[in-house]
């Protein structure tokens, strides 16, 4: 029963993301002093002017911490007014966010991680041709798997039947996206500057492994989904491999949807960038609403939706 809450990822960030985040919150307040986040905040016009800059908004430096952060300040500004979630689950960078909401650490470790982490994944990127991801849609899985066999890419999110994104050199991603919207599907290249959770980013998820091995952590209130496995995780040893394996595997995202809904949630919240959860969510289990919290105007209207879900 409830709700469950997801934390997106990166690649859909823009000015205009949560409309009705407080800026002079304290939760807010506190990243223009973070080094992670700081730059952001520095810009005149703060930080949805530095995400107008789309070179700036793709830069893992910048936008891994400063996603984290808004995501967390967006859920300080909910959680008092909201039950517990029933289930808990973060897309990508989303983990880390997802981590702290669920108690495993708190947010200041969540901002200190997400730059450690999109540092690591920067000078793996940088020790190899440029790479990136690419989204595509309307392919069966037997067609995206012989897409990536052709043109020496790999599956780095699995989100759906027909739905996937795809990671690898960009030259590769331009010749695959070709040929995925000659075969009538949808191909839309990410504003993500490497290929996240695919082989090219073994080094990074080994260092970053290395750092997880010191940061304490507590067993997460509530059922927490982790995106390596694709199902809920309880122990602290397997949320620490969870986290850096993310880094260079397949997420398992559908997966992960299909275990919230059988816990029986009755809404589901995306927090962060846009919407795309929350549609690849109602495209699987449309029997389940879900709504992003990028649709809202206001956060009472947030807390007046997901209310229903326990009236």
């Amino acid at each position: 029963m409830g709700f469950a809450l997801l934390f997106s990822g990166q690649g859909l960030q823009s000015p205009a993301m949560l409309p009705w985040l407080d800026d002079d919150a304290p939760a807010v307040q506190s990243l223009a002093a973070h080094p992670g986040t700081a730059p952001a905040f520095a810009m005149p016009g703060g930080w949805r002017a530095s995400l107008a800059d789309a070179d700036f908004a793709g830069r893992n430096a910048f936008a891994q911490p400063l996603l984290t952060g808004l995501a967390l300040a967006a859920w300080a500004q909910l959680a008092p007014h909201l039950p517990a979630p029933a289930a808990i689950a973060g897309y990508s960078v989303g983990e880390l966010p997802a981590f702290a909401a669920a108690g495993v650490f708190d947010a200041g470790t969540a901002l200190a991680l997400a730059a450690q982490r999109a540092e690591a994944m920067d000078r793996c990127a940088a020790a190899q041709p440029p790479t990136g991801l690419l989204g595509v849609s309307g392919l069966t899985a037997v067609a995206l798997d012989a897409l990536c066999a052709r043109f020496g890419l790999a599956v780095a999110i699995r989100s759906g039947a027909a739905t996937a994104v795809l990671g690898g050199p960009r030259p590769a991603l331009a010749d695959a996206a070709d040929a995925a919207r000659a075969a009538g599907a949808h191909a839309t290249p990410l504003n993500v500057a490497l290929a996240s959770h695919t082989r090219w980013m073994q080094p990074a998820a080994a260092g970053f492994a290395q750092r997880l091995a010191d940061v304490p952590m507590l067993p997460p209130r509530g059922a927490l989904f982790c995106g390596f496995a694709g199902a809920r995780r309880v122990a602290v040893a397997d949320l620490r491999h969870a986290l850096a394996a993310q880094i260079d595997h397949t997420v398992r995202w559908s997966d992960c949807m299909d275990g919230i809904a059988e816990r029986g949630v009755q809404r589901v919240l995306e927090i962060g960038a846009g919407s795309a959860l929350a549609r690849l969510w109602n495209e699987r289990h449309p029997s389940i609403p879900a709504r992003a919290a990028d649709e809202f105007r206001s956060a009472a209207a947030v807390q007046a939706w997901l209310a229903r879900a326990d009236a």
